[in-house]
């Protein structure tokens, strides 16, 4: 399906970005078809600022970048969703999504909100920058024979806990197994979200 640019004020059309991981919006922007296709060449988002009036590639000087996983056109072929991994804040006070604000964030704050996509994508962070002194990327640059290892092992410790260990020794190794697991999906170049495709094809 092709976007008719025409539909949009000036040759824009807006793009709303999900984190390709947990669902979130993250933001929304606007891009002309020249900031599509650029978006699509490098897989990393490009919208048109109208304020700069000039290509914005996102994280151009934060680093915050977004790199697309999946782009989808509305039936309307005048908006675009684009779901991405996200380098760091998305928005420019700092924090996930520009729609963290008032209460809600403060609600979500006090409750206990990390998920296990949420260790993914911190994983995917350090390893994808590359990032000096984390455990993560130490851990990736040593091969997948080691990440391989290393989930072998951790599995065996959450099987002795299961059986003769406590049941907070059990939660920890198995904590460790999925901390594992998760890396050992990254160094092949999966994610969760293509082992829950497989599932789903089990499902059905």
């Amino acid at each position: 399906m092709k976007l008719d640019w025409n539909k949009g004020e000036n040759g824009l059309l807006p793009v709303i970005v999900q984190d390709a991981t947990n669902k979130e919006v993250l933001m929304l922007g606007y891009m002309n078809e020249e900031a599509f296709e650029k978006t699509k060449a490098e897989n990393r988002v490009t919208f048109y600022s109208r304020s700069k009036q000039r290509l914005w590639t996102k994280g151009e000087s934060s680093n915050n970048f977004l790199d697309v996983v999946a782009i989808k056109i509305d039936c309307d072929q005048d908006t675009i969703l684009i779901k991405a991994n996200a380098h760091g804040p998305t928005c420019h006070t700092g924090t996930v999504s520009c729609f963290d604000n008032g209460d809600e964030s403060r609600l979500r704050e006090s409750e206990n909100s990390f998920t296990i996509n949420d260790l993914e994508k911190t994983i995917h962070q350090r390893i994808d920058d590359q990032v000096e002194g984390s455990y993560t990327y130490s851990l990736i640059q040593k091969g997948i024979n080691k990440v391989a290892q290393k989930v072998g092992e951790e599995a065996v410790e959450t099987v002795i806990d299961a059986i003769n260990g406590k049941e907070e020794d059990f939660i920890y190794e198995a904590g460790d197994l999925m901390y594992h697991y998760l890396v050992l999906l990254k160094a092949k170049g999966l994610s969760l979200a293509d082992i829950e495709k497989e599932l789903a094809k089990r499902h059905k």
